[in-house]
C-alpha cells in the first residue's frame, strides 16, 4: 500500500498513483531543505476517486457500528503511535514546532477515538402518531460521498474531524488537501487506508487527491454529494454558490477577526500571559487566534508594557531547533501579506510597540517578528481583516459598555474572549459577543475536541463542526410511518 517514490501522491480506487505538475515543498525553516517532491491530481482523477468511492459506500453503509467504530479506533491508535514521525513531517513542510505538531497529531487521535464511540451510539427513535395504529420511526442515514477540502495550518487536527463523524456515520471520503502540506497527508491517508483493509473494508472509500483548488478542488465540489471546506472567505462563498446550484449541503468554516477583551480590574501580567498565547503561537496562524486587543483605558499602559516584555523573550526560530516557541510562516506568499498588512497599519497611523519585520537566523526561513500595534482604530485595515500571521492591535476604550460594542463591530464571529475578575462582566459578555465560541480568562485559541466549533456572521456556515454536533452534517435525517 506504501507509495513506491515521493512522486506517486495521489490514493484513488485503493491504490498510490501518479499525478502530473511536480510539486516541490522545501522547509519554510530552512529554504535550503527540499522537504519533499510530489505531482498534483487532475479534475479526471477526481472523476476516478469518486466513481471508486461511490461503488465502495454501500458496504461500508451496511456494515455494523461496530465495525465502524473499530476502524476509527485503529485511525486513532496509529495516531497515537506514530505521533512523532507524523509531527516531524509536519514541521519539516509546515514549519510548525514539535511541540505544536504533536499536540495537534495528538488531538486528531483523540477525535478518532471519541468518534469510534460515536459510531456505537447514533441516535433514532421510535415514537407513536397522532393516529391510532400507527408508529414513527425516525433514523439517520450516511449522506454518501463527502468531499473534505482542508487547510495547511492543521493539516492533521482539522481533516480528523471531517474524515472522522464522515466514517463513523457510514460516509465515503474525497479529501483534498492543502498542496501546501501534502506530505502530511499521505502520511494519513496511508494509516487510514490500513485501517481500513485491516478490518475488510474497501480502501477505495477513501481518496486522496492533491491538488490546486481552481482545479481539483472544483472538481470535488462538482461531483461529491456534501462538501465540508475550511479556508478563506471568499473561496467559501464560491463553494457556497456551487453548491447550492447543485442542491447539496455544505459546511463551511472560514475567517475570523478575533477579539479579547482586558478590563481593568484584571491582572495586567496574567492578561498578557493569555495574550501572547492568544496572538501569536503558530506564528498566529490560527483563525481562533486574537486580532484585536480591545483594552479599558485604565489598564492600557501597564497591559502594552507587559505585552511588549514578554514578546521580547519570546524565542522565534527553526521549527526543529527544541527551544523555538513560534516557527515559521509557511510560505513566501504568507509572509508577504503579513508585511503587506504591516505596511497598511504604519500607513494608517497605528503605532509600533514591538515586532514589524524579517527576521535574520542561521538558516533561510520565513521568519517573522511577532508584532503588536498600538494606537489602533477599529476602522483600520488591520482590525477589519483577517491578517493570519503574527500580528495583533490595541485598540484602546473607555469602558465595559464600548468594549463590548467594539468586539461585535466585525463581520466575523468565530472566537472571543474576556479577562476580567467581574463575573457580572464575564457573564454578560458571555451572552452578548456575536460569536460562536467565548473564552473566559483563556486565550481565544484553543478548544476541545468533543464540543461544537464554529462561528456566526462572515465565520462559518451550515452546521457546527466536532463533537455529538458533527452527526446533523453528515447524515441524513429519515421519517418512517408503520401500521401495527
Amino acid at each position: 500500500m506504501s507509495p513506491a517514490s515521493d512522486r506517486i501522491t495521489n490514493f484513488i480506487a485503493g491504490s498510490w498513483r501518479p499525478g502530473r505538475d511536480r510539486l516541490d515543498i522545501f522547509n519554510p525553516s530552512n529554504l535550503d531543505e527540499l522537504a519533499g517532491s510530489y505531482s498534483l491530481a487532475g479534475a479526471d482523477d477526481v472523476t476516478e476517486a469518486v466513481a471508486a468511492a461511490r461503488a465502495a459506500q454501500p458496504q461500508w453503509r451496511a456494515a455494523t457500528v461496530e465495525q465502524r467504530s473499530l476502524v476509527l479506533d485503529a485511525i486513532s491508535r496509529a495516531l497515537f503511535d506514530r505521533k512523532d514521525e507524523l509531527a516531524l513531517i509536519a514541521a519539516t513542510e509546515g514549519g510548525k514546532t514539535i511541540p505544536d505538531a504533536l499536540g495537534e497529531i495528538t488531538r486528531a487521535a483523540h477525535l478518532a477515538r471519541f468518534f469510534a464511540a460515536e459510531a456505537l451510539r447514533a441516535p433514532g427513535e421510535t415514537l407513536g402518531s397522532v393516529r391510532p395504529g400507527v408508529e414513527v420511526d425516525v433514523t439517520r442515514e450516511p449522506v454518501g460521498v463527502i468531499g473534505l477540502v482542508t487547510p495547511w495550518n492543521f493539516p492533521v487536527a482539522t481533516p480528523m474531524w471531517k474524515i472522522a463523524p464522515a466514517l463513523a456515520f457510514g460516509n465515503a471520503v474525497i479529501w483534498k488537501p492543502s498542496e501546501k502540506t501534502p506530505g502530511i497527508s499521505i502520511a494519513v491517508t496511508r494509516l487510514i487506508a490500513e485501517a481500513l483493509e485491516a478490518h475488510g473494508m474497501p480502501a477505495s472509500l477513501f481518496n486522496l487527491v492533491i491538488g490546486a483548488g481552481p482545479n481539483v478542488g472544483a472538481a470535488v465540489v462538482d461531483a461529491v454529494d456534501a462538501v465540508s471546506f475550511t479556508g478563506s472567505v471568499n473561496t467559501g462563498r464560491r463553494i457556497a454558490v456551487r453548491c447550492a446550484e447543485r442542491m447539496i449541503r455544505v459546511q463551511l468554516e472560514l475567517g475570523g477577526q478575533n477579539p479579547l477583551v482586558v478590563l481593568g480590574d484584571a491582572d495586567p501580567e496574567r492578561a498578557a500571559e493569555i495574550g501572547v498565547n492568544s496572538a501569536y503561537f503558530h506564528a498566529g496562524q490560527r483563525c481562533t487566534a486574537t486580532g484585536r486587543f480591545i483594552v479599558e483605558d485604565s489598564i492600557h499602559d501597564a497591559f502594552v508594557a507587559a505585552m511588549t516584555e514578554r514578546m521580547a523573550a519570546l524565542r522565534v526560530g527553526h521549527a526543529l531547533q527544541p527551544e523555538t516557541q513560534i516557527g515559521p510562516v509557511i510560505d513566501e506568499f504568507q509572509l508577504t501579506k503579513n508585511l503587506q498588512y504591516i505596511d497598511t497599519g504604519l500607513k494608517e497611523g497605528a503605532q509600533l510597540a514591538s515586532g514589524g519585520g524579517r527576521l535574520d537566523r542561521p538558516t533561510r526561513g520565513w521568519f517573522l517578528a511577532p508584532t503588536l500595534f498600538t494606537e489602533t482604530s477599529n476602522a483600520m485595515t488591520i482590525n477589519r481583516e483577517e491578517v493570519f500571521g503574527p500580528v495583533a492591535s490595541i485598540i484602546r476604550v473607555k469602558d465595559y459598555e464600548e468594549a463590548l460594542a467594539v468586539a461585535n463591530d466585525t463581520d466575523y464571529g468565530l472566537s472571543s474572549g474576556i479577562i476580567t475578575n467581574s463575573m457580572k462582566h464575564a457573564r454578560h459578555f458571555q451572552a452578548n459577543i456575536q460569536a460562536g465560541m467565548t473564552m473566559l480568562n483563556l486565550p481565544t485559541a484553543g478548544v476541545d475536541y468533543h464540543v461544537p466549533f464554529g462561528g456566526r456572521k462572515m465565520s462559518s456556515y451550515g452546521p457546527r463542526e466536532q463533537g455529538r454536533s458533527a452527526i446533523e452534517f453528515y447524515t441524513i435525517i429519515k421519517t418512517a410511518y408503520r401500521a401495527l
